[in-house]
């Protein structure tokens, strides 16, 4: 019967679901937190941490995550810092998401007029509250469609991760292939289940912003317009 080989495996099928979740929102929640800190770091301090971020970005942005991957996994090794393939999958992920969004949050804080920002500092507040609620806040409610989109896509990358080894839904399916010899049917079902897992985790991240943002991300105002419009 047609996917029953393939089907019968589910409960690996579903552990490689499971820990594509797990590895995928870790590394979304540590990169966030690392993006958010780079760009203070680029606005509170002097230019010298400007260019060290600058440099960062770049050269995550402009070199394959498979290349990052191996660097840690195999490279590090080398350095005398050895990690299993969950913990370098981790890390690359977790880097390689915070170049992006740091670039994204950066838009953000450049959409931030700086009448604004003048105001914030006439009425006594310290930079870093300025930083914080006069343009942190604003610039995240702005980007965030653009951050939900890369999260996606940062959860669709972990597949990868199974380059090393690592047991995520693609590596799942490496097994079941090798063990059954249904290629077709085993990505078929793999397709579908990332097509589920990527339309999830976007409708929650919009219902998200909706709650965070209600206001003032634009993602209320058109959910609202689609309704009047309807």
């Amino acid at each position: 019967m047609l996917f029953q080989d393939v089907i019968s495996r589910w409960p690996m099928i579903l552990n490689g679901v499971g820990l594509t979740i797990v590895l995928s929102f870790v590394a979304i929640g540590l990169g966030l937190v690392l993006a958010t800190l780079m760009s203070a770091l680029r606005s509170l301090a002097g230019s010298w941490a400007g260019y060290v971020v600058d440099a960062y970005v770049e050269l995550m942005r402009n070199t394959p995550f498979l290349v990052q991957l191996f660097m840690i996994f195999f490279g590090l090794p080398q350095l005398g810092i050895r990690m299993n393939g969950l913990e370098a999958s981790l890390l690359a992920m977790t880097l390689n998401l915070a170049a992006y969004a740091t670039e994204i949050i950066r838009a953000g804080v450049d959409s931030i007029h700086k009448s604004q920002v003048e105001a914030g500092l006439a009425l006594a507040m310290s930079r870093r509250q300025v930083f914080q609620y006069v343009i942190l806040q604003p610039a995240f409610a702005r980007v965030w469609p653009a951050l939900s989109s890369q999260f996606v896509l940062m959860m669709l990358a972990s597949s990868i991760c199974s380059f090393v080894s690592v047991q995520e839904l693609s590596g799942t399916a490496a097994i079941i292939e090798a063990d059954t010899f249904r290629s077709f049917e085993t990505y078929i079902v793999v397709t579908v289940i990332y097509l589920v897992l990527a339309l999830s985790v976007k409708l929650a991240l919009n219902w998200l912003g909706r709650r965070i943002f209600p206001q003032v991300s634009g993602l209320a105002r058109v959910t609202e317009a689609h309704g009047e419009a309807a």
